[in-house]
């Protein structure tokens, strides 16, 4: 299993919850971020708008092919859908 190194803060209202417990929580937050934060979540959640050439980009593979070649270009955004 790849556990990547992350800091989290997990809070409990449980107080005698067993170090066993408590990492196989984090083990399970860990499984839930990684599926959450991949780039394929983050193109379909986000457009790329594109001033220079007035477009808007929604589809998630040019999202993704927009946000590696024009990550510094100035006047591009990345816009969240929500």
């Amino acid at each position: 299993m790849n556990i990547s190194n992350r800091d989290l803060l997990v809070l409990s209202k449980k107080s005698d919850l067993h170090p066993e417990a408590l990492q196989q929580e984090i083990e399970c937050l860990n499984i839930l971020l990684n599926n959450a934060e991949a780039m394929s979540k983050f193109c379909v959640a986000n457009e790329v708008i594109d001033v220079n050439r007035l477009t808007i980009i929604t589809k998630p593979k040019m999202v993704e092919l927009a946000i590696r070649k024009r990550a510094n270009k100035p006047f591009v955004f990345i816009s969240n859908k929500n």
